[in-house]
């Protein structure tokens, strides 16, 4: 586990050398993996002061996760975090991340964060969110945001729930996301389709499945109902096998193209065949006639 002065120093570095927003603070949140969850903080240092500054009935750990204010010893001495970490709730977190690349989110709580329009560049529901952009997320119960988090990339969460720690976006729970405005500046958000699996919900996955029946395929009683159940996967699956795509039920940039009736980008390759004689490179060239013949002299 990385200490607080460990990781400000590698936050500077990064920040130096170049790195982007999103790439920071996708670093910064893997070096925060372990550190403790504080109901109400938002990433000061881990001391007895500060813990003592958020006591909370309702959260109880804020004292007997603390060895000095439970009385267990009388300095920080032996503690797994000693004076070395950032403590954060849920908000806390994804506030203090944002905050270190120049971004300050709006909202005391998850929910009136996710209220405040000006906080976000696009949300919407999880099923529509960009999987190839840095994004809070949320999972919503009732009317309010229950709980926050950030997506990693890679289908990863880390998010601050007893500890900073990981998870994954097929975790249950997590209901919509949001893209934070200014994390990629003025570049354009690709108006691609999501990639789907099973398990996403919402009006992307109505269109897909809206598709797939248009093609033939049978998604049972339920049709196009905006839900990829086990139905929506098997028929995916013979799509996909029936049009020479690999079959995983995933609907990603090739399916939706042979879904939408539009011709993938063929993958070429560049083949370097050294040694050949001047009669063997004459011939293929009359063969190939893209191919380049480059005279090597030994």
């Amino acid at each position: 586990m990385y200490s607080m002065s460990q990781v400000d120093t590698m936050i500077d570095n990064w920040t130096r050398i170049g790195m982007s927003k999103a790439e920071i603070i996708v670093m910064a949140a893997e070096a925060c993996l372990g550190w403790p969850y504080v109901f109400g903080a938002r990433g000061e240092a881990c001391t007895p002061k500060n813990r003592d500054r958020r006591r909370n009935a309702a959260y109880p750990t804020i004292v007997s996760k603390c060895q000095v204010l439970s009385g267990k010893r009388p300095s920080c001495a032996g503690c797994e975090w000693g004076e070395g970490a950032r403590i954060y709730d849920c908000r806390g977190f994804t506030y203090w991340l944002l905050l270190i690349v120049g971004i300050t989110l709006k909202g005391a709580g998850a929910t009136s964060q996710w209220n405040e329009e000006s906080n976000w560049a696009r949300k919407g529901p999880i099923a529509e969110m960009p999987r190839d952009r840095v994004c809070c997320l949320f999972k919503k119960k009732g009317n309010t945001m229950s709980h926050t988090g950030m997506y990693v990339l890679n289908g990863r969460i880390i998010h601050c729930s007893g500890t900073v720690k990981t998870g994954k976006i097929t975790d249950s729970g997590w209901t919509h996301y949001g893209l934070p405005a200014g994390l990629y500046g003025d570049e354009p958000m690709p108006e691609t389709k999501p990639t789907l699996c099973r398990g996403d919900r919402g009006e992307w996955v109505k269109t897909m499945q809206g598709d797939l029946i248009a093609k033939g395929y049978d998604l049972g009683a339920w049709g196009a109902d905006g839900t990829f159940g086990k139905q929506t996967e098997k028929a995916m699956k013979a799509f996909q096998k029936d049009n020479g795509l690999t079959v995983d039920g995933i609907c990603g940039k090739k399916t939706w193209a042979a879904l939408e009736g539009e011709t993938p980008q063929e993958t070429r390759y560049t083949v370097t065949i050294s040694g050949m004689t001047a009669e063997q490179a004459a011939l293929l060239s009359q063969q190939y006639p893209n191919a380049v013949k480059i005279e090597e002299r030994g």
